[in-house]
């Protein structure tokens, strides 16, 4: 998607101007108190989690045409039905519980239980993990409306349950976990954070330590001939990814998310990095322009997250590109049942279900990745065009 300068972007309305103030008061009071300087991830989890006026945590309508993206639940219910024939697949291995991280609009709940249902695959609990008060009231909202028989078997979680068999569903969940930015230059290596100054943020280098510094060793960076070279990662990922092997006993998760096997995302072509904002389905480079309004993402290093998985004790089950796994689960056959290819709501579905698929669309950019414990492999959904080899 081509970048906009943010001054070209439709301004918001007074009443989220005053919020996005609102919140970098608070982001530059925290900056104040951590001595004028905070990691990049700092100020990510503020801007998107801060409660009340972060972006997924505020009112802000966020989701489908009148938000500032879509996803794929949105664009039509072929994706949760093709998603579900694997889901069926995976309780039949473990237990049939499901627990959707950040559930978006719901649109993708429903289409999982009206599909698990029909296929003799409903599962017993359904639990969303969702941090925003106001996705979830939306969400039971879609369900009730959508699935009303089988709203019941909701539950809203606020944190991670102890213990879990059965299967995790993170859709476009993994590239808005605070990431951490690391600049390489001059033979060293910095962490990329946020200062205040003159009543603005500004980008801030310090050298990086710790943990960061290991996980930026490991990489495989190729420097430009001039200059610097400036990417993330996702500590938090990589953190979320091995607190679930702790919980979980006999299951998978299924990450689906835009991004890269390593080898492709450290490309000296990438110098800048992968880091892109959203507001209004317009993209734009600047995380500081309008605070808690605008989404800030970054793509997914897929070997970074299946590395986690592995040193966790978790067997990476398949990765691979979206279109394929979709085909794979059925989505062809999904929209035959959509009736004669004259009809307009046969026309509409195959639209939709090209921009899933279609390499120059989502279905390259977007991958899928299946890690779990006591799950035996293949999968259905990476029976084509499994790409674990190149993680």
């Amino acid at each position: 998607m081509p970048s906009e300068r943010p001054d070209t972007l439709p301004p918001p309305s007074a009443e989220a101007l005053a919020a996005s103030e609102r919140l970098k008061a608070q982001i530059a009071a925290e900056i104040a108190r951590a001595g004028g300087w905070i990691p990049f991830s700092a100020y990510m989890a503020q801007a998107l989690y801060s409660p009340g006026l972060g972006y997924y945590s505020g009112g802000a309508r966020k989701f489908g045409p009148g938000g500032d993206f879509i996803t794929a639940p949105e664009l039509t219910p072929l994706f949760g039905q093709a998603l579900a024939q694997q889901i069926a697949d995976l309780f039949a291995q473990s237990a049939p519980r499901l627990i959707e991280a950040g559930a978006g609009t719901g649109l993708l709940a429903a289409d999982l239980l009206a599909t698990l249902a029909e296929l003799g695959a409903a599962p017993e609990r359904y639990s969303i993990l969702e941090l925003s008060g106001e996705l979830r009231e939306r969400q039971r909202e879609t369900l009730a409306a959508r699935v009303p028989e089988l709203l019941e078997r909701v539950e809203w979680l606020d944190v991670l349950p102890e213990r879990f068999d059965g299967v995790v569903v993170a859709n476009e969940v993994l590239d808005v976990m605070p990431l951490e930015l690391v600049a390489w230059r001059d033979g060293a290596m910095f962490e990329r954070g946020v200062a205040w100054r003159d009543g603005a943020f500004t980008w801030a280098d310090r050298p990086v330590g710790g943990a960061l510094a290991d996980a930026a060793a490991a990489l495989p960076v190729v420097m430009p001939s001039q200059g610097e070279y400036v990417s993330e990662i996702s500590l938090a990922g990589r953190a979320w990814i091995a607190e679930w092997s702790r919980r979980l006993g006999r299951g998978a998760l299924l990450l689906i998310d835009y991004g890269y096997p390593q080898r492709e995302f450290y490309l000296p072509s990438r110098s800048t990095g992968t880091l892109i904002c959203y507001y209004r389905h317009r993209a734009h480079p600047d995380p500081f322009f309008w605070p808690g309004l605008t989404d800030i993402t970054g793509f997914v290093d897929f070997t970074a997250m299946a590395d986690a998985a592995h040193d966790a004790g978790l067997d990476v089950l398949g990765y691979c590109d979206q279109g394929n796994f979709l085909l794979n689960c059925g989505l062809l056959e999904r929209l035959q049942l959509r009736g004669p290819t004259d009809k307009p709501d046969y026309i509409r579905a195959a639209r939709a279900a090209q921009r899933l698929i279609a390499p120059h669309e989502m279905g390259e950019l977007f991958k899928v990745l299946a890690v779990g414990r006591g799950i035996q492999a293949p999968l259905r959904g990476f029976a084509r065009g499994d790409r674990t080899h190149t993680l």
